[in-house]
């Protein structure tokens, strides 16, 4: 019943459009001169709204259309790599908020100098997952670095990973008794409760060496809670990924998910610019890309995988 009220609210909009382009028709048919102007509108408004629901359908993932986890780890570049993770965490909320999209942080750990080690996002909306799983990989930036008192140029890497929010009743099995769970005092500022009480939690899923954290809630209960949510998403996605790599390894393709295949490259220095290597889509806003418009690039790389398929 679920699966069946999920298809009719696809279907919902398609036959709503069909109904306004069978109306416009109806009013062209009667020759009247007076409803131009409202036609020319009505036109270019259906227009608009096809493009947008066609570029809906590049969504066929099976998870594309829920909500998702997003987390970030500064990687190789010291404090300029946990600044640059800073920064892209900015991005990302800018993006989430620009969509309209629920965003809490999960779990967020600051840097010893400046920036972030790492931080986790929940989005929660319609194709939160699909758009954002286009960002996964390793992300590159190259500037003149505010932590050298040379000023000279540096280059930092941050991973993102994306997986998908699982309802309660998604079928993953977890056996307790696989789980090995950690209490811990939360490190991050969130008021007096979370320096004095052991709220936050980390498990560690022992068969596969899965680790997760949660420590922004304010009860134990309720990190616990989360963390199991983005267990199960790992979980899932661990599985989305073996398949996927035994299918590569079937059509003869090789498949290498290092740390060092940057996807993306932001360059603040000598030039302005942000190139994604796997589209080849670039812009010379730099500005506008850290302040959260991505569309062009998850765009670019959804319609690249359409074609891969």
């Amino acid at each position: 019943m679920q699966r069946l009220a999920a298809l009719q609210d696809e279907l919902a909009p398609w036959r709503e459009l069909g109904q306004r382009i069978d109306d416009a028709l109806e009013l062209t048919e009667l020759g009247d001169e007076g409803l131009a102007e409202e036609l020319v509108a009505e036109v270019d408004d259906l227009e608009k709204r096809l493009a947008r629901m066609e570029f809906q359908l590049l969504f066929s993932g099976r998870y594309d259309r829920g909500g998702a986890f997003l987390a970030l780890h500064a990687g190789a570049g010291g404090t300029d790599a946990q600044d640059f993770a800073e920064m892209l965490l900015r991005m990302y909320l800018r993006w989430a908020e620009s969509h309209g999209y629920s965003v809490e942080i999960v779990d967020r750990l600051p840097g010893e100098e400046a920036g972030i080690k790492r931080a986790m996002l929940s989005v929660s909306g319609p194709y939160a997952y699909g758009y954002l799983r286009a960002e996964r990989g390793v992300h590159r930036l190259v500037r003149l670095s505010p932590f050298d008192a040379a000023h000279r140029r540096h280059t930092s890497f941050v991973l993102v990973e994306a997986w998908p929010d699982l309802p309660e009743a998604a079928d993953v099995q977890i056996d307790p008794n696989d789980l090995k769970v950690e209490v811990f005092r939360a490190s991050s500022a969130g008021g007096q409760h979370m320096q004095k009480n052991e709220t936050a939690i980390r498990i560690t899923h022992v068969p596969s060496g899965i680790v997760v954290s949660c420590q922004n809630e304010r009860s134990q209960t309720q990190n616990r809670m989360v963390a199991m949510r983005v267990l199960r998403a790992r979980l899932v996605e661990r599985e989305e990924q073996r398949w996927h790599e035994e299918l590569a390894e079937l059509k003869g393709e090789h498949t290498d998910a290092g740390w060092g295949n940057q996807i993306r490259s932001y360059v603040l220095h000598p030039y302005q610019m942000v190139k994604d290597h796997r589209t080849g889509f670039e812009t010379g806003n730099t500005q506008a890309v850290l302040d959260g418009q991505l569309d062009g690039f998850m765009e670019a790389y959804l319609r690249e995988r359409v074609g891969e398929n």
